[in-house]
C-alpha cells in the first residue's frame, strides 16, 4: 500500500482499514515512511478524527511496533494508572505501592515532564542510585519481588510512538485526541496490562483547560482501550491548583515519603490518590466495589504496608536501602531558598497553575527542548492551596533554587499566579467524574 494514498484517503475524510493503518505504521517504524509523509498523516488525522475502530487498529498497530510484555507467571492480577500531566501530580509514587500492598502488581511505565508538567520520571531520578530505567530482567525482579516498579519506557516498547510523538510536536498536531489516545495507549498495551484506570486532569494547569475536552479524551481513551481488549476507565479530575504543596522533582519526592509515612498529607492529594486506588482495585477485580477498594487502599497507607513497598521497591531498583527513613539525606538540596511573600490579607481565591508549573522549568526543574538537562534539587513548596488564609508579608510558597537571581524570578512569578481576595472560596470537588466503558 503506498503511504501517499493513506494519506489521501484520510484527507479526503474516508475511513481507514485496519490493514492500511497496520501497514502505514509498519513503514513508520521501518523508516520506509518520510517525516514529511508524517507529518501529513498526522495532520489528515487531526483536521479528520477518527473512528472508533480506526483509533483501535492504530492503537493496536503502535503496540505491535515493538515488544509486548507478558506478565502471566505473576500469582496475582496486573494493573496501572496513567495521568495526563498536571503540577504537583506526584500521585504515582504513592499510587504503586498502594495498590501493590492490597495485592495487586504494578509495573508502571512512566514519562518525563512535556511542557509546564511534571514527570514521574524525572522525579525518580532525584533519587540516587535508582535505576529509572532497567534492565527486562531487573524490572521483573523488581514487581515480582515488591509488587510494582516505577520505570521509563524502554527502547523496545511502542518504538512507533518515539517518531510518530516526535513529529507530531513540530507539526502542530499534538492535540488531537486520536493521536493521544493512541499514543498513550500502545505503550500500556505493551506494557502487558490486565486493566488500566485513566486520571484525566481538567483546569487550568492541565492540558485539557475545558470539561468537554477533558471527557471527550477520557471517553476515547476507555472505549478505545477497552476496544484493544483492556480494562479501563477513568477518572475527569481537577487541576486548578497545584495537587500538591509542592512542585519540581526531589521536593516532590520528598512529598511523597511524607505522604507515605504520615508525617504530612495534602487533602487534595490523599483525594485523588486513595479515589484512583479504589478505582485499580476494582478494575483488577481485588474489590467488588469502590467503597470496599477504598478502605482497602485506606488500611494499607495507614497500616504502613504501602511505605513498606515504596522502600523494597527502592532499594530493589538501586536506591539507598533506608531512603524512606532518611529521604534529607540523600535528595539533593537547592543552595538559596525564598519566601515568597504576599502582598495583602486576604485568602487565596485562584491560583494561575500552568504559571506555577512554568515556574519550576525556569528555575531548571524542567524542560524547554527535549535534551535540556533536569536540575532535581530545584522546585517550590509550601504552596498554599485555594482557600487558605494569606497574611501580609507572610510565605505563599518557598522557592528553592540556585541562585539568589532565579529565586528572586520565581518568586516573582508564583506571585503573580495568586489570587487573594476578601472572603474565602467555595471548596472545589477534586474527583469530577468516572467515566467507564459503554
Amino acid at each position: 500500500m503506498l503511504p501517499q494514498e493513506i494519506i489521501r484517503r484520510k484527507r479526503d475524510g474516508h475511513r481507514l482499514s485496519s490493514d492500511e493503518i497496520a501497514a502505514f505504521i509498519a513503514g513508520l517504524t521501518a523508516g520506509t515512511i518520510s517525516e514529511g509523509q508524517v507529518g501529513a498523516f498526522a495532520m489528515a488525522v487531526f483536521l479528520n478524527g477518527m473512528s472508533r475502530e480506526e483509533a483501535v487498529a492504530l492503537t493496536i498497530a503502535m503496540r505491535d511496533s515493538g515488544d509486548v510484555l507478558d506478565w502471566s507467571d505473576l500469582p496475582g492480577p496486573v494493573t496501572d494508572k496513567h495521568s495526563t500531566g498536571g503540577v504537583g501530580d506526584n500521585v504515582s509514587l504513592m499510587l504503586a505501592p498502594i495498590v501493590a500492598a492490597c495485592g495487586a502488581y504494578v509495573p508502571m511505565i512512566s514519562g518525563r515532564g512535556l511542557g509546564h508538567t511534571g514527570g514521574t520520571l524525572d522525579k525518580m531520578d532525584a533519587i540516587p542510585g535508582y535505576a529509572s530505567q532497567p534492565d527486562l530482567p531487573l524490572f521483573r525482579k523488581t514487581v515480582l519481588e515488591t509488587g510494582c516498579a516505577i520505570i521509563g519506557q524502554t527502547a523496545d516498547l511502542a518504538p512507533a510512538d518515539r517518531r510518530l510523538y516526535a513529529i507530531r510536536d513540530v507539526t502542530g498536531t499534538v492535540e488531537s485526541i486520536p493521536l493521544i489516545t493512541a499514543s498513550i495507549l500502545s505503550k500500556k498495551l505493551a506494557a502487558g496490562l490486565g486493566s488500566l484506570v485513566l486520571d484525566v486532569k481538567l483546569g487550568n494547569g492541565a492540558f485539557m483547560e475545558k470539561s468537554r475536552d477533558a471527557v471527550a479524551l477520557a471517553n476515547s481513551l476507555v472505549e478505545v482501550a477497552n476496544g484493544a481488549g483492556l480494562n479501563a476507565s477513568a477518572l475527569v479530575t481537577g487541576m486548578n491548583e497545584p495537587l500538591a504543596s509542592a512542585a519540581g522533582n526531589a521536593v516532590e519526592v520528598k512529598n511523597a515519603v511524607d505522604f507515605l509515612t504520615g508525617r504530612f498529607r495534602d487533602k487534595r492529594l490523599e483525594d485523588v490518590t486513595l479515589a484512583l486506588a479504589a478505582e485499580m482495585l476494582q478494575s483488577a477485580g481485588l474489590v467488588s466495589s469502590q467503597q470496599d477498594g477504598l478502605r482497602r487502599a485506606t488500611e494499607a497507607l495507614a497500616g504502613g504496608r504501602a511505605a513498606s513497598v515504596f522502600a523494597r521497591m527502592v532499594a530493589v531498583l538501586g536506591g539507598p536501602g533506608d531512603f524512606i527513613e532518611k529521604p534529607e539525606k540523600y535528595l539533593p538540596p537547592a543552595p538559596v531558598e525564598l519566601a515568597v511573600a504576599a502582598e495583602q490579607d486576604g485568602f487565596v481565591t485562584g491560583i494561575a497553575t500552568r504559571d506555577i508549573g512554568l515556574a519550576v522549568v525556569t528555575l531548571g526543574g524542567g524542560r524547554s527542548r527535549p535534551d535540556d538537562k533536569i536540575d532535581h534539587a530545584v522546585g517550590l513548596t509550601r504552596l498554599l492551596p485555594v482557600g487558605a488564609e494569606a497574611r501580609s508579608g507572610e510565605a505563599l510558597a518557598l522557592v528553592h533554587a540556585r541562585t539568589d537571581a532565579e529565586a528572586e524570578a520565581a518568586a516573582a512569578a508564583v506571585r503573580a499566579a495568586y489570587t487573594i481576595g476578601g472572603s474565602k472560596p467555595p471548596a472545589e470537588k477534586t474527583v469530577l467524574r468516572r467515566i467507564l466503558a459503554r
